[in-house]
């Protein structure tokens, strides 16, 4: 076991790798990963599948999928939930040993339904079927929409991981509709101790926008600050929903906690640490999703402290203060951002779409 990452966990924080194929399933890659590097569960989205399929590993399914008569679509469907399936299956040791919290596998709705709840709500539903594992959590966007979907899939009792959370705003909107959910899975009957969520707080992306910004404005000296205060910031709203009487009254009937997740923790930068979105963002009950790249520095050469967010609250707010003083809106910043993602996604789902149809022909 890696010492760096043994110790990353023992601070409280829970490795989960964004990124999956069959290739690293079926090599023994997956699990190597589980015993040595202290990985805990696996996130995917469209970009890393349309990666995926590219490779070689999927001639079979294709094939198969083209004696089906299966639609692109529904060939990334089936595919991709039988490899979420199995790493299910890779990491249920790690989800009876964690009781649900961890072992975790996630596989998100098509992208051009973030501004549909309804239909959302029906591809979660069709897409925890088809995985058919209790591990599995279906990735749903934050998007004002996909709050409705985010309440309808809990009280449904399944678990969601809310992705593509910019802004301390709407994930105060995101605890508001898991509650919610819970609420009404309880009225319904569900077992809402099996219900987990994580809500994906995205990192990088935001120092990208705003360190543009600040260059545009002559201000370098904030650069590389505002995503690592606005994570820490989120994490401080956490502490702070997840307490008092209400909180209570539902943890009691076994409510859990919905974790923030860190994504997007890989550097763009190269001036920064390439692990500083995983030292910075070192407490209790986070969750951090890293490409491999960034777990293998981490594992190398990581300085892990004991707690790195808490301590951080009041010079979070500082960093923000004087960056909203250069004229820069992080409200606006967030806004963009979930919009761009929410668009990138598509050109990824896209750019899948067109790899299985190309696929399904080349198997014929």
């Amino acid at each position: 076991m890696n010492q760096n990452l043994k110790q990353l966990t023992d601070a409280g924080v829970s490795i989960w790798l964004d990124d999956l194929s069959r290739e690293r399933i079926e090599s023994g890659n997956l699990k190597d990963l589980i015993e040595n590097y202290s990985v805990r569960g696996v996130t995917t989205n469209p970009t890393i599948f349309a990666a995926a399929l590219k490779g070689s590993s999927y001639g079979a399914a294709m094939t198969a999928e083209r004696l089906l008569g299966s639609s692109a679509s529904q060939a990334i469907a089936n595919i991709t939930s039988a490899d979420v399936a199995a790493a299910c299956d890779i990491f249920k040791p790690v989800y009876l040993e964690s009781k649900g919290v961890d072992g975790r596998v996630s596989i998100e709705v098509e992208p051009g339904l973030a501004n549909d709840a309804n239909g959302t709500i029906t591809q979660a539903l069709q897409l925890f079927e088809l995985v058919g594992r209790e591990n599995v959590m279906i990735k749903i966007p934050a998007t004002i929409p996909g709050l409705e979907a985010i309440t309808a899939v809990t009280a449904a009792g399944i678990s969601v991981n809310v992705t593509l959370i910019f802004s301390i705003d709407r994930y105060n909107q995101v605890i508001d509709a898991y509650l919610e959910g819970l609420e009404k899975a309880l009225a319904g009957g569900k077992d809402i101790s099996k219900i987990h969520s994580v809500a994906s707080f995205f990192v990088s992306r935001v120092d990208t926008e705003v360190d543009a910004r600040l260059e545009a404005l002559g201000r370098p000296e904030l650069k590389s600050k505002a995503a690592l205060a606005n994570a820490q910031l989120a994490y401080e709203l956490f502490l702070d929903r997840f307490q008092g009487a209400s909180w209570e009254a539902l943890s009691t009937k076994g409510a859990n906690l919905q974790r923030p997740l860190m994504a997007s923790t890989g550097v763009k930068d190269p001036a920064l640490p390439d692990t500083a979105y995983v030292t910075g963002l070192v407490s209790r009950n986070i969750v951090n999703t890293m490409p491999e790249k960034t777990m293998v520095a981490t594992a190398d050469h990581g300085v892990i402290p004991a707690e790195s967010v808490i301590a951080s609250f009041a010079s979070a707010r500082t960093v923000l203060e004087k960056i909203s003083d250069t004229g820069i809106d992080m409200d606006e910043v967030t806004n963009l951002l979930e919009k761009e993602g929410v668009e990138k996604f598509i050109v990824s789902w896209n750019e899948l779409v067109e790899t299985v149809e190309q696929a399904l022909e080349a198997s014929a």
